[in-house]
């Protein structure tokens, strides 16, 4: 597929090809992600979330575009059409790679004696917001009128923003059932709101307790400081593949490609770490370790925050891409109800697990809130928690509680579809 303009003597002036069109709009949602995220409404702001809206919109278009009565129906080169969904959900996959890793890497010196001491408390609040977010989804298929449990848990999947959850979901319910297809609907329409709602909620909360930030971040660091793991490996001579850490990182995600793929049985189905767990894991393993003998396992600190921030924004591009594109469509045929259903499966799980930590867990702010975003398997809420914190460490907290999160809400899904 080509955009081509401006025919002069059979050449055409203006060539695009598909993948120059696709990393024309990614850099463009960047662009104009960015300046709407810079927008500040009594000190809260969207920040690299915003990417997402765009990237819903832009999928919107690209939808109405590709759909039966647009670019589709009179293109001969059917496949390059299928290259554009394509090349969207690569950039997604990779920039979730690249997140996840450098979170690991960062978090890694911390995050198992931070987990040795809060281990309790972060599976427990991992449990309760998985359970809470079950039961209410639970109730919506019981009592909701019209709804059954595909579409649901499509909406739990969303509103968790668990993309592991919606494919147990799918692989539960069977390509042969009727309402198979309404789990995706689901997904589509609670997915925008599970993503800004812990976004904006991570950047509310210290506000409205009007919390000392230095002060939070001091009680974080005198659990999670790592520097000792760090400094150990100073002075001693290290084999380094190269002077950024390139060539560990890459080996990092190759294990845990690898780790993300083995499957375990459970019932019917099975369960795996996929492309975030797996790599997430490893990079915990690599920060942790730091060394296999005189072999360096260490990556640049700043290369890490560029991959960290990049990896969110290519994820967030490629999500909303898929998301927006039959959003409004959506929307019309089943109406607003099934927004205030995702949005419910959203907030009281958050707030559950929010009094909890604060409560009776007796958790710090950000500890709490990383613990949440974890809890809520809120990747792109981890994002924005790091730039308003001023702190990669509350990753420790997300971290510590993701897993158990990610396993109980594909067990969640698999056995809500048969409500």
């Amino acid at each position: 597929m080509n955009f081509k303009l401006f025919e002069v003597a059979g050449t055409h002036i203006f060539n695009m090809s598909s993948i120059t069109i696709v990393l024309f709009f990614v850099f463009a949602i960047i662009v104009v992600g960015y300046l709407i995220g810079k927008i500040s409404i009594k000190g809260v702001s969207l920040g690299t979330a915003a990417i997402f809206l765009v990237a819903l919109v832009v999928g919107h278009f690209k939808g109405v575009a590709f759909g039966e009565n647009g670019i589709q129906s009179w293109i001969n080169d059917v496949e390059a059409v299928d290259a554009v969904e394509f090349y969207f959900k690569l950039i997604q996959n990779f920039g979730l790679i690249l997140f996840v890793t450098s979170v690991g890497l960062i978090a890694g010196p911390t995050f198992f004696k931070n987990l040795k001491k809060n281990a309790t408390s972060y599976v427990l609040l991992g449990a309760v917001i998985i359970a809470t977010g079950a039961a209410v989804c639970a109730a919506v298929t019981i009592f909701a009128p019209n709804m059954n449990s595909a579409m649901s848990v499509g909406l739990l999947s969303g509103a968790l923003t668990s993309t592991p959850a919606f494919a147990a979901a799918q692989e539960a319910i069977g390509e042969s059932s009727p309402v198979f297809q309404e789990i995706a609907v689901g997904h589509a329409v609670a997915y925008p709101f599970g993503v800004i709602g812990v976004v904006l909620f991570v950047q509310i909360i210290p506000k409205v307790m009007k919390a000392n930030m230095a002060e939070e971040r001091a009680k974080l660091t005198i659990v999670d400081s790592g520097e000792e793991a760090i400094d150990d490996l100073k002075g001693k001579k290290m084999f380094h593949m190269d002077k950024l850490g390139l060539g560990v990182f890459a080996l990092a995600v190759l294990l845990g490609s690898i780790l993300g793929c083995i499957n375990i049985p459970l019932g019917a189905g099975s369960f795996n770490l996929g492309t975030t767990g797996g790599p997430l894991i490893m990079g915990l393993i690599f920060g942790h370790v730091g060394r296999i003998g005189k072999f360096s396992l260490r990556v640049n600190k700043h290369l890490l925050e560029v991959f960290q921030e990049w990896g969110l924004v290519l994820f967030l591009i490629g999500a909303g891409v898929d998301g927006g594109a039959g959003f409004v469509e959506t929307l019309e045929k089943y109406g607003l109800i099934l927004f205030v259903w995702g949005a419910i499966m959203t907030i009281i799980p958050m707030f559950v697990g929010f009094f909890l930590a604060k409560y009776v867990l007796k958790l710090s702010l950000f500890n709490n809130l990383g613990s949440i975003t974890g809890g809520m398997t809120s990747t792109p809420a981890l994002g924005a928690l790091i730039s308003s914190s001023g702190t990669p460490n509350v990753a420790t907290a997300y971290a510590a509680t993701y897993p158990i999160a990610l396993v109980l809400v594909v067990l969640a899904s698999q056995f809500l579809t048969y409500l």
